[in-house]
């Protein structure tokens, strides 16, 4: 009964009705995502005592890529439970156009993802670059002895993940692998797999600065070589425009960016 009063009320139909089934109508699915965001945002109403409070503090909802995940998640949740132990952070891993789907659904608040990525009514905070290197083996065969270099990759060799990843993109725009027949037919579907493939020389890879700490990369089956400067993915937090949130958005972001600085600033020194 209350669905077909707001359907008189908004003068559309929300539901597709027979004797057997209920179906959402695309007008009702529309009505449905702005229900959820208006929810939010009561959410919000009555968290803002608490928001006045304390900095970063009460519920937030961060949706995070697989390629970013378990290499920076854990130096950063302890950190900001020792920091921010108000704080309840729920995680949702997806890859990056799932979870930026939820965010204007209105299921998370915020996304930390890969740029460049083309989104849509949100605002993007920078957090810091994340260089590309070459894992190989070593005395690979998919290199010229002692050549490490792009130009030196030879046909099929270079092992990527599979499309749907913004790491697959951002490595062929980085390493400037567009429009050549230098990538392998077969991708994985996760760096530890990549890894796997590299360690028993299927191929080479290109793997993101914050992966190197893995725990394959760590020992003597796969050798790492840093590039250019200009071979990078940029790291950055996303949110939907004129959010409410924004103060503790910010905040976050920057605690993010120095929590990184730091951790790579100690692996450099190990």
């Amino acid at each position: 009964m209350a669905i077909k009063e707001l359907e008189q009320l908004l003068q559309v139909q929300l539901i597709d009705r027979t004797n057997k089934s209920v179906t959402i109508t695309p007008s009702g699915k529309h009505v449905v995502s702005k229900a959820r965001l208006c929810l939010q945002e009561l959410e919000t109403l009555v968290e803002i005592p608490t928001g006045f409070q304390l900095p970063l503090s009460g519920k937030l909802t961060l949706g995070v890529i697989p390629t970013i995940a378990p290499y920076l998640l854990p130096t950063l949740l302890n950190g900001l439970q020792t920091e921010f132990p108000a704080l309840k952070l729920y995680l949702k891993e997806q890859t990056t156009q799932l979870i930026y789907d939820d965010l204007i659904a209105g299921h998370i608040d915020l996304m930390l993802v890969a740029l460049p990525y083309e989104f849509k009514h949100v605002e993007i905070m920078p957090l810091f670059k994340d260089n590309f290197m070459l894992a190989c083996a070593p005395e690979t065969r998919w290199l010229n002895k002692g050549k490490a270099r792009l130009d030196q990759l030879k046909e099929d060799s270079v092992l990527l993940l599979e499309d749907g990843h913004c790491l697959r993109e951002h490595t062929l725009l980085a390493c400037k692998l567009l429009r050549t027949n230098k990538v392998n037919q077969f991708s994985a579907t996760s760096i530890n797999t990549l890894l796997h493939m590299v360690a028993n020389d299927l191929g080479v890879t290109f793997i993101p600065e914050m992966a190197k700490q893995s725990v394959l990369l760590s020992g003597p089956q796969i050798e790492i070589h840093p590039l250019k400067e200009n071979s990078y993915r940029e790291i950055g937090l996303v949110w939907r425009k004129n959010s409410s949130h924004y103060d503790q958005f910010h905040l976050l972001g920057e605690f993010i960016r120095n929590s990184y600085q730091t951790t790579k600033s100690n692996n450099k020194d190990a």
